[in-house]
This record gives C-alpha cells, structure tokens and sequence, in this order.
C-alpha cells in the first residue's frame, strides 16, 4: 500500500498505473485523514496459497478434539 496526499496525486496522475500495478493498493489523503483508496481491478491480486494461509494462523493452545468435545458436552 503507497499513501499519497493530494498534492502529490496530482504530481503523479500521469504514472497512477504503474504506481497502482507496484503498490497494489494506493490511499490519497487530504490534511493527513484518507479520503480516497486506488486499486487494481479485481482478478489481478494473488489469491494466497494454502501453505501461505497456514504459515500466518496461530496455533490453538487447545487440541480440536479437546474444543469439539466440550462443546458437544455443553450442549447435552
């Protein structure tokens, strides 16, 4: 994500495809509060992979089977 202010979105119109194609995601913003967000048009961002969904969820301190079976518990 690249944050522009106003005044330097203008500066830049010109190359707001090359700029969108790099960052992904551009917020232009006016007195330091965002006002408008640029992206790509959908189908263009990668899908994470499924290791890569692994790699970023934290692990449970409690087992599933030990989660499943209280709540089967609690409903009986």
């Amino acid at each position: 994500m690249k944050e522009l202010n106003v005044r330097e979105m203008r500066a830049v119109i010109g190359q707001l495809d090359k700029l969108v194609e790099e960052a992904g995601e551009i917020v232009v913003s006016r007195r330091g509060s965002p006002i408008a967000r640029i992206l790509p048009i959908a189908g263009k961002r990668r899908r994470p992979d499924h290791a890569d969904l692994r790699a970023r969820t934290r692990r449970l301190s409690t087992s599933s089977a030990v989660l499943i079976r209280a709540e089967r518990d609690e409903r009986g």
